[in-house]
Formats: structure tokens, C-alpha cells, sequence
């Protein structure tokens, strides 16, 4: 029985361009990063001292990497395929 708890990631690399997080949830308990983008966000935004000025990368429960995209106060924008111009050895994937 899913719970729709909020979803689990862990910061990976923090640099002055980007954060990189991972999506480590159980998801028969927890939403994806996917699902729950919102909130990665949010949470993400308040702590940065509330903002957020770095691009969000995040590995998905399949293993991709993707793009979070905010307006930099807190609110999700929308998604963007792929992790250009990082190449996934520097977003540490082993992918």
C-alpha cells in the first residue's frame, strides 16, 4: 500500500552552477523526485537560505538524469530532459 510520503533523495555535489540529488526513496512508500518535484524544491530552496540560484540535476528511480527547473524562490517550473553540459562522470553516475 503506497503511503504517498514526500519523496527521499540525497545531495550528491553541491557546486556555485548546479545541485546534484538522487532519488533514494522506497517508492511502495515514498513519491518519486518525479511526483513530488514541488516539494524537492521547496525543500531544497529553504535550504539554501531560501534561494535557490543553481540548476537541479537529479538521478530518477530509473536512472536518468534530468533537470529540475525553479525560478529560484521555492517554486517548480517544470522538467528538462537530459544533464547538458554536465557529462554523467562529472555528475558522478556510474551510468
Amino acid at each position: 500500500m503506497k503511503t504517498n510520503t514526500h519523496a527521499v533523495f540525497k545531495v550528491e555535489k553541491v557546486t556555485k552552477d548546479y545541485v546534484y540529488i538522487i532519488d533514494v526513496g522506497d517508492h511502495s512508500k515514498n513519491l518519486t523526485v518525479t511526483n513530488d518535484a514541488e516539494d524537492v524544491i521547496e525543500i531544497l530552496t529553504a535550504n539554501f537560505d531560501e534561494t535557490l540560484h543553481q540548476r537541479v540535476f537529479y538521478k530518477d528511480s530509473d536512472g536518468n538524469i534530468d533537470e529540475l527547473l525553479h525560478d529560484g524562490d521555492g517554486k517548480f517550473t517544470g522538467f528538462k530532459a537530459g544533464h547538458e553540459p554536465f557529462t554523467r562522470n562529472e555528475l558522478g553516475s556510474k551510468k
